[in-house]
């Protein structure tokens, strides 16, 4: 069943990304799933993607199960990846074995889905965030562009796709919920990954100087980085108190690493975005029928 706005408006729902952190969105997107809440448009950032592509093709439960099965194989996510393959998540396990074979992806389900679903990518050359829009998500097809835009800068390589050079969507625009409106969307839903009172603080920029220095508009992106972020998250703040966003995230701070490895503690983050969610839901579905 899917959520009901006023005079046919279409539903919004961004995903900030977060690498492992974004566990916290699956659980989120599973408690939506479970009360028939459906957005129109998706645009998904990093971790936010990998996840959102499942709440579209409807696979309750899809993230957290793979995460619990495979988190610890050397080739899902880590330094033996980084290693031999140049990508610290393993392109080849996590882009084809897992979505083909190990936990198959309902690419059926999702090409039929009534949801327009863009990934959020950077463009190295321009440093700017770009919305693809992915109408099938077939390996080596605009998988890529999912790939692309999770690709965390200095741990992974640029990822080549339709003529442009492309990184972690989260660079350029970590909460593209400015984007919604020229989406046709007055009203979204936004799953950050970070607590209130979050502040992203400047990152040492000389390797990234020096690993992009070709990408001099993509070195500035990394810089202005933290600046750009703490301005989208008071942005959202601001219209969920207008009324026009409806803000899910961390009730609380469980300290979730980047390459987190410690089962507890991610079945933990998933578990805690579950019960933000269900918390959530008597207001939410109060707003959607404002």
């Amino acid at each position: 069943m899917a959520a009901q706005t006023p005079f046919g408006q279409r539903l919004g729902l961004v995903l900030e990304g977060g690498a492992i952190r974004g566990i916290y969105t699956a659980g989120v997107l599973d408690v939506l799933m479970e009360h028939g809440v459906q957005a129109d448009v998706v645009v998904g950032v990093s971790a936010g993607a990998i996840h959102g592509c499942s709440y579209v093709s409807g696979q309750h439960g899809r993230s957290i199960r793979y995460y619990r099965k495979y988190r610890r194989d050397r080739h899902f996510m880590g330094l033996y990846s980084l290693l031999t393959t140049g990508d610290i998540v393993g392109a080849r396990f996590c882009y084809e074995d897992l979505p083909l074979r190990l936990d198959p992806f309902d690419e059926e389900a999702f090409e039929a889905a009534p949801v327009d679903f863009y990934a959020t990518v950077t463009n190295l050359e321009t440093g700017r965030a770009e919305y693809i829009l992915c109408d099938e998500l077939r390996p080596g097809s605009k998988m890529d562009v999912i790939r692309a835009g999770a690709s965390m800068p200095l741990c992974s390589r640029t990822v080549r796709w339709n003529g442009g050079l492309y990184l972690d969507g989260g660079v350029a625009d970590s909460i593209p919920y400015a984007r919604m409106a020229g989406l046709g969307c007055p009203k979204s839903i936004v799953v950050l990954t970070q607590p209130a009172g979050y502040l992203k603080r400047p990152a040492s920029m000389a390797p990234f100087a020096a690993r992009y220095r070709k990408y001099p508009a993509f070195v500035e992106a990394m810089r202005r980085r933290d600046q750009v972020y703490n301005a989208e998250v008071c942005a959202v703040e601001q219209a969920a108190a207008a009324g026009d966003a409806f803000l899910i995230r961390p009730s609380r701070n469980i300290h979730v690493g980047r390459m987190e490895r410690d089962m507890e503690v991610i079945n933990a983050q998933y578990e805690l975005g579950r019960r933000d969610a269900a918390a959530a839901m008597p207001r939410l579905k109060h707003w959607l029928e404002e």
